[in-house]
């Protein structure tokens, strides 16, 4: 069963990994420290279980799940706090572990994974640069080139999504948009944005070491600090 593990805190991942080595039916096939790390590894690694910290910075554990696309790998929480555990299991996690995680804690989870049914992911169209996309609001529907959408921005389980001569309301988490526009121009700013890179017209430092954007359409959207670094490291001549 491969495992993601996902915690803001290095010595608690080597924990997990270290508790984890005595159930060799778990593979861990990789480590995040944040949401935003974890959202662009579950495409390439496609997790079937995820054992996540709740109280991260810049994106909670609920809040990464709300971004994830709608078919999920099972979720096993594991936090220092209780006061979650309803909510935990409101999101349909198949345990709640309180750290420091007991051994014995772990294995019953672990058996919990073994009796629930995994989660079939169906494979969806990941869109070229040069396709067109049907975007289908209330009232009209749209086909639009891909590149002409700039902006992406969450709106609870909906996103709106902007392009060249419109916007749309469309009835998908921003997660599950985001997988299925891979493509190197768009990028996400922050846990509710996703900008398109060609759109940028201006850029200026933020607070607290982030950034703010101006997009050809007038729009400003701030990028956070941990997607600045890596913004101005990849960007930069």
């Amino acid at each position: 069963m491969k495992a993601l593990l996902i915690d803001d805190e290095y010595m608690a991942r080597r924990e997990m990994r270290r508790l984890l080595a005595a159930h060799p039916e778990i593979e861990i096939v990789g480590e995040a420290d944040s949401g935003h790390a974890a959202l662009s590894l579950l495409s390439s690694l496609q997790p079937e279980v995820l054992f996540l910290d709740i109280q991260m910075p810049e994106m909670d554990g609920f809040e990464f799940v709300n971004a994830m696309a709608e078919n999920t790998p099972r979720i096993v929480f594991c936090t220092a706090y209780d006061a979650y555990a309803l909510r935990a299991f409101e999101v349909n996690a198949v345990d709640y572990l309180l750290k420091p995680v007991d051994p014995a804690r772990l294995a019953t989870a672990i058996q919990r994974l073994n009796d629930s049914p995994s989660v079939a992911v169906p494979e969806e169209t990941t869109f070229r640069e040069t396709d067109r996309v049907l975007l289908k609001g209330e009232q009209r529907t749209w086909f639009v080139p891909v590149r002409s959408i700039y902006l992406l921005q969450s709106e609870g389980n909906y996103t709106q999504v902007f392009f060249e001569g419109g916007k749309v309301l469309l009835p998908r988490s921003l997660g599950a948009l985001e997988q299925r526009l891979k493509l190197p121009f768009f990028f996400r700013a922050n846990r509710a944005q996703v900008i398109n890179t060609r759109a940028i017209t201006q850029v200026a430092e933020w607070f607290n070491g982030g950034l703010q954007v101006t997009l050809a359409s007038g729009d400003q959207v701030e990028i956070s600090r941990r997607q600045a670094a890596w913004f101005r490291k990849e960007k930069a001549l």
